[in-house]
Parts: C-alpha cells; structure tokens; sequence
C-alpha cells in the first residue's frame, strides 16, 4: 500500500473536473463538479440518516439501485434541499450531464452542497455543463479542479490516493472530500466520492463500504449537526485487470485496508478542516470491553464542547475528558480509567486511576498549543479499541455560523 497523487483520477480509466457556473456570486470559486468514468461503474453508496434529506440523495438512491454508475455531478453554493421542485432538478441535472456525456441519466450519482432551502435555479448548471465536459481530465489537475469545486466553507482541497497489489495486479483507488461544517456523521455528514480501477461486484463494493464507514466516516465530529444532503460514494470501474472480486477472501481483504486507508485519511481532513478549527484531535480508546464501547467513548470526547473549547486554550483539562467518558453511555470501569495528552512536542499523563496526578501544567500548555492533539483513553477492561477525530472550538466557528446565510 502506497500514498501516490492523483485523487480521483488516481484509478485508470477515472476523468474529473470542476468550474464556476454561476451559482456562487464570487466568480473565483468554482461551484460545479464532474467525475467520469470511461467504463460503467459498479457503484456503492451511503447516506445521512438525518430525516429531511437532500433530492439528490433521493435520486442517487434510485439510480444506483442496480448496482451500477458512470458520473457523478455535485454543485456547491446553494443545497437542492427543502425545494417543492428539489427531485424534479436533481433528474433534470443527471439528464443533462447524461445527454453530455451520451451515458443514461441512470448512471449519474447526482450530489448538492451549501445553503439548506434556498431555492435551486437549475440554469447555471445547465449552462455550466458544457464547459464541465470538455474540462474532463485524467490527471491530478482534474480531481482538484472537482475537490475545489464541492467546497464551501472548507478552507483545505481534500483528496488522497493509494496504489496496491490485488493477485499481482497494480490497483489504484482515490478520493476527494468537502466537510467543514454541520458535521457529525451519522452515515453521512459531508461529500465523499471515491474511486477505483479494481474489479469488484457490486454486492461486495456495498458489503466493503457499509463494514467501512463504523470506524471511519461515523468516528468524526465538527459540531455535532448531522446534515441533510451529504453521502459517500464509491464507483469501481474495473479497469486494472485484475480478478473479479465476488466473495469474502484475501482479495476482499485487501481491498478493504485500501478502502479504510482512503477513508481514514479523508476523515482527518475533514476533521483538521472544521469550521475556525486550529486543531486536529484524535482520541485513543484503547482497553474497551468491545468495538461498540470503544467507538462511544472516542466519540463522545470527540463531540464534547467542553473538551473542544479546553483544547482550543491549550488547557490540559482532563476532567472534562472524563465527564465525556461518563455520559457517553458505554459501560467502563471509572476507577481503571488513566488519560494522558500528546503531540509532536511530547506527551503528558494527567489522570490514572480515575484520580488526577501531578504533572506539569507548563509542559502540557507546549503539547497543547500544537496543530494535532492526540487524547489517549485507556480503559483496562478489555482489548477493544477505536479512534476517532474532531477539531477544536473556536470563536471563528459562530463567526462563520452566525452569518452563514446572510
């Protein structure tokens, strides 16, 4: 397994672009993504649980119900959510790329980011298509032109590939994220669109995405709202060679490390990109009883406004830790519980036992004040253990928030 460049256009046979078409007012930021495919795709998807979900979401679901995609388009600026004609826009835009592309409108995954109910005019995209089109590209320059275009409040391009070995076949699979604010997965709360060259069957790409998402997407936290219009996808076009993936075993296997390194790395990104954010944090549970307790406690720590704001101070207030830990529904042993703080500039034990030990409040104010903060969680119940990621809060968070729409 290796990192190599590329994102999206990292997997053989995978084209993207990006472009301004008018929905944003400032004319420098583009608004209208595209990734193609040269071969039908096998194609998997996840989606927010939040009850009041995005059309697109609706339509995807609907055309990739085969199993199969060869394009996905995704606007920023303006969310297709809460329109009385939200589904009829969202067709419209996969007949429009479709016709394009002289693909079926079927095999579009259709996607929408930015404000939540304001009303969707489809006539930038239609108009944007063209030039869309004829930007495609097959190198990385594609797939950052197709990051760019899908942020919105993001400050970071998130995008990452890996090449890998499947039956002595060289695979690629890459990917491309926006995530920075309303995030708190609950599968999903943010843009991810991932590709691959491997050949694998549908039901084994869903099977691989759906066990994936647990310790990935569903481990971070920005702000605690989960959105209305967000997904994963992944479209795996088969163009490596390599033997087609039809069941459980050592190819599957490999697949999936190379799906969670992918997931994974994106999940930082968005985390580290959080709305006013200055610091990527990571909290270690290791000791659990099992995975479903690991994964609570992570996450709660992670959600924790207290931890988030302490962190944001450099403020080595691990009680707050444990107030997260005791809320968070998991069953754990308080009187076992030893917390610790580390960085690239060290690492400082501050809890053991549940109780609190001398340490100094100097040396943690410099492990604190660095850009990744890991909060180390061991439990001494068990073996289990789970990450998850966050960022810290701060004062820009309700700037940014507190004038969003307006």
């Amino acid at each position: 397994m290796e990192y190599i460049s590329g994102g999206v256009t990292a997997a053989t046979g995978f084209l993207a672009s990006g472009v301004h078409c008018g929905i944003r007012k400032n004319q420098s930021k583009k608004d209208l993504a595209l990734i193609y495919s040269e071969k039908r795709a096998a194609a998997a998807a996840v989606y927010t649980q939040n009850l009041v979900k995005g059309a697109p979401l609706i339509v995807t679901a609907e055309n990739i119900a085969d199993g199969y995609a060869q394009a996905v388009i995704c606007n920023s600026g303006n969310a297709n959510t809460c329109n009385e004609n939200g589904i009829e826009i969202a067709k419209e835009t996969c007949a429009l790329v479709a016709s394009a592309l002289n693909i079926a409108p079927t095999d579009v995954i259709v996607a929408s980011t930015g404000v939540i109910g304001q009303p969707l005019d489809i006539t930038p995209i239609k108009n944007g298509i063209p030039a869309l089109v004829s930007s495609l590209r097959p190198d990385e320059e594609g797939s950052t032109d197709a990051a760019s275009a899908i942020m919105t409040t993001d400050v970071k391009v998130k995008e990452t590939a890996v090449s890998f070995e499947l039956g002595g076949v060289m695979c690629h699979m890459g990917g491309i994220a926006k995530g920075s604010g309303m995030i708190h997965p609950n599968m999903a709360t943010m843009l991810v669109f991932i590709t691959t060259d491997v050949a694998i069957s549908p039901e084994m790409l869903r099977l691989a995405l759906s066990q994936d998402v647990a310790d990935s997407f569903n481990m971070i936290s920005i702000d605690g709202d989960t959105s209305t219009n967000d997904m994963v996808t992944v479209m795996a076009n088969g163009m490596a060679g390599n033997k087609m993936i039809t069941a459980p075993g050592d190819d599957f296997d490999v697949f999936c490390k190379a799906l969670a390194t992918i997931t994974r790395s994106l999940s930082r990104k968005i985390a580290a990109d959080g709305e006013g954010a200055t610091k990527l944090l990571v909290c270690r549970v290791s000791g659990a009883l099992d995975s479903d307790n690991a994964r609570r406690i992570a996450k709660s720590v992670i959600c924790s406004s207290l931890v988030k704001a302490a962190m944001f101070g450099s403020d080595a207030n691990w009680g707050r830790v444990l107030c997260a830990i005791g809320y968070s529904g998991a069953k754990v042993d308080v009187s076992k519980i030893s917390v610790s703080f580390s960085s690239s500039a060290g690492t400082v034990n501050v809890c053991k036992g549940g109780f609190g030990i001398p340490f100094s409040e100097e040396d943690a104010k410099k492990i604190l004040s660095q850009p990744e903060i890991n909060i180390n969680v061991e439990l001494g119940d068990g073996i289990a253990s789970a990450e998850a990621w966050g960022c810290d809060l701060t004062y820009d968070y309700v700037k940014i928030n507190g004038d969003y729409r307006t």
